[in-house]
């Protein structure tokens, strides 16, 4: 009798494990945790783990966990695309979240999520080949992105360059999809609008030097430099275009906001450096996400690249799981959108708001998340749209120094073309 009933005991433990197990959700992560842009993904990845401890917290979907399975692309596509088919087709997760660059994004994208028809998130994948996909009918909608597109920051950023009084730049660019759209984009808006580019020079990833690609870039006598790269590389090209005798004034995409960038270069080297970011419209969100972050995440600041747009995709995608009712991909898929669509109840960050939102999907009513970086709804390529931030660095840190509005941009964006 007492081997029967341990037995019993033993099964009814086993079972009630596995159903824990099978009740969890687990969504897949590829972010690059190390490598060149290894501190995004570090603050992207705490901020999705926050994301989803707060769902947690407010009770999980239908009293169920959702949990990350987090993988590292080093930063290499190559990388990525192996970690992705092993989430897709081993752990059968439904959503895949990342990556955090475009060369990362897009090779897992095309190799592996869009042919699996499983969800797809990338919090700052910012490449117009990215919607060009979509366009094409590639991505099946299983795409989504919560950045805006390099073809509107390519514009915003030559318009705050021209109000800055950089009329007259070089630009050395990564040679990835990344840094030759942004330059192509730039390029063609910064001309339009009276700005004189005396050199384009791409580089490789991860050299130990770059002197020869500054000693090029200086040709031509350029007033500054437009430097579009990731805080690694970037602080090495910048010290050696410092050291080739270039000038102190520097453009800075979204990515060089990084402290990691400013201490490696030498903040007085970097009193005339600009910079343009995808912005944010407040929200409650927001100043829920910049009063926790930085304690929850053992120390990342809430502005760090990459941090508040991740948190936002671990959200909508907790959520879209939650109104789905379901781990289908093509169900998620669709409640993405259901989630932030117009005429929903307002719905913020954090475990209250959460569990506000579970009891209305509960309900059978309609939610729309309005985000850490504001409200946004999704295009039918997965393109978002809104503010660009204007920055520029003071006595080593990153200011904030003025907006410019999405309406504001797209009218640029008409006149140069």
């Amino acid at each position: 009798m007492k081997k029967l009933l341990l037995s019993t005991a033993l099964l009814a433990a086993t079972t009630g494990l596995a159903a824990a197990q099978d009740c969890d959700v687990t969504i897949g992560l590829v972010l690059e945790l190390t490598g060149p842009a290894g501190a995004y993904g570090q603050a992207g990845a705490k901020a999705i783990e926050m994301a989803f401890n707060d769902i947690n917290t407010a009770g999980g979907i239908d009293g169920c966990d959702i949990k990350a399975d987090i993988r590292d692309s080093q930063s290499q596509g190559t990388v990525a695309v192996d970690q992705a088919t092993q989430l897709v087709n081993i752990a059968k997760v439904p959503v895949v979240i990342g990556g955090i660059i475009s060369s990362v994004s897009i090779p897992m994208l095309t190799s592996v999520t869009a042919p699996a028809k499983v969800v797809q998130v990338s919090p700052a994948s910012s490449s117009p080949t990215l919607t060009a996909l979509g366009e094409d009918g590639k991505t099946g909608g299983y795409f989504f992105r919560t950045i805006t597109s390099d073809a509107l920051q390519g514009t915003a950023a030559a318009k705050y360059a021209m109000d800055q009084g950089l009329t007259k730049l070089a630009i050395i660019n990564v040679n990835n999809d990344f840094g030759l759209n942004m330059m192509r984009e730039f390029t063609k808006s910064y001309e339009a609008l009276g700005g004189e580019i005396t050199s384009t020079t791409p580089y490789n990833e991860k050299q130990s030097s770059y002197a020869s690609e500054a000693t090029v870039a200086l040709k031509g006598d350029p007033d500054a430099l437009y430097l579009i790269s990731y805080p690694v590389d970037g602080a090495t090209i910048a010290r050696a275009w410092i050291s080739s005798g270039g000038p102190q004034k520097f453009l800075l995409n979204d990515g060089m906001n990084a402290q990691e960038f400013i201490q490696a270069v030498g903040p007085q080297y970097l009193e005339d450096a600009y910079g343009t970011s995808s912005g944010t419209t407040e929200t409650a969100s927001t100043e829920y996400f910049y009063s926790g972050f930085k304690e929850f995440s053992g120390g990342i600041a809430p502005d760090a690249p990459a941090a508040d747009r991740s948190y936002d995709a671990g959200a909508i995608v907790a959520l879209a799981a939650a109104e789905a009712g379901s781990q289908e991909p093509e169900a998620i898929r669709d409640a993405i959108h259901a989630v932030v669509a117009e005429g929903g109840e307002p719905i913020y960050a954090g475990p209250d708001e959460f569990k506000k939102a579970l009891d209305l999907i509960k309900a059978g009513k309609p939610i729309k998340y309005e985000g850490v970086i504001g409200p946004v709804t999704f295009d039918q390529y997965g393109d978002i749209t809104g503010p660009f931030r204007l920055w520029e660095i003071n006595d080593g840190e990153v200011e904030t120094v003025g907006q410019m509005s999405a309406a504001e941009v797209s009218a640029i964006k008409a006149e140069v073309e």
